[in-house]
């Protein structure tokens, strides 16, 4: 399968170095442009057999499969621009939640499907969120499914739930990295450890977590149960935890929403405006 990918930004070469490093695709087997050509030239330079081409209809002449990880304010001007340039044969995926595929499928004359990739995917783990359009067929679902599951976990998700989903999957390890980052500050600014030590337990400890969750030893609930004796230290700093924090993610959650609401609407107001 030849593979395009049209846009180079982070999410365009993480899922680049995904397909090369999980051996989905190789290179020479990959076309890639970016408006800023040198985005591209240093995917170029990291795995030498890709293609680097100069337009999105060029990419599209050589691609059976292509990603489309644009800004959702360059979405609209590039389809228009290739409204001609598709193939009834290929499969156009897009990397972008809020926009829904009933609006792919309205914009892109082919067949089409929506992945939203995590940071975490660059390991060759955790999860790629998918939904299908109505005219993909089953052998392209099929092609599709096993290609991310070279470096993924595909889970697919409906509309309803793609906001919930991307929290958790796609934005959820910067949400993590953010109280890590607050825990080891906190340790620092209250016990003589230093900054460097805690980072590297706090690392390490999160490493070796995410291991014990990967292979089925506990559940997140077993552990915590596990660690936390009655009555001792790690239950006292989860009392901290429950009173500081009781309603945190639940604020989060209305937040991002509410976000992704306000996205959506600016999205429909485009595509409508096109549309005419």
């Amino acid at each position: 399968m030849r593979i395009g990918v049209i846009g180079t930004g982070n999410m365009g070469s993480l899922l680049v170095g995904a397909l090369i490093r999980s051996r989905a695709v190789k290179p020479k087997f990959i076309s890639v442009m970016n408006r800023t050509k040198e985005k591209a030239l240093i995917l170029k330079r990291k795995y030498h057999h890709l293609s680097v081409l100069t337009s999105p209809n060029e990419v599209l002449q050589h691609s059976d499969l292509v990603f489309i990880c644009v800004k959702p304010d360059q979405f609209f001007p590039l389809l228009d621009s290739l409204r001609g340039a598709w193939h009834p044969s290929q499969v156009a995926i897009s990397i972008t939640s809020p926009i829904s595929v009933r609006q792919l499928e309205q914009l892109i004359p082919c067949q089409v499907a929506r992945v939203i990739p995590s940071i975490v995917n660059q390991s060759l783990a955790g999860s790629t969120l998918v939904t299908f359009g109505t005219e993909i067929t089953d052998i392209q679902k099929s092609k599709l499914w096993a290609l991310l599951s070279h470096f993924s976990h595909p889970i697919e998700i409906d509309e309803e739930t793609i906001r919930a989903a991307s929290d958790l999957a796609s934005c959820g390890p910067a949400f993590l990295t953010f109280l890590l980052r607050k825990m080891i500050d906190g340790a620092v600014s209250t016990t003589p450890i230093t900054q460097a030590q805690a980072t590297q337990l706090t690392t390490e400890m999160i490493s070796g977590l995410g291991k014990l969750l990967a292979d089925g030893t506990y559940t997140l609930g077993e552990l915590q149960k596990k660690v936390t004796v009655k009555g001792g230290i790690t239950g006292i700093g989860i009392e901290v935890l429950e009173q500081e924090n009781h309603d945190t993610f639940q604020k989060l959650f209305t937040e991002t929403q509410k976000k992704f609401e306000e996205d959506r609407k600016q999205i429909d107001t485009a595509f409508n405006h096109g549309e005419h």
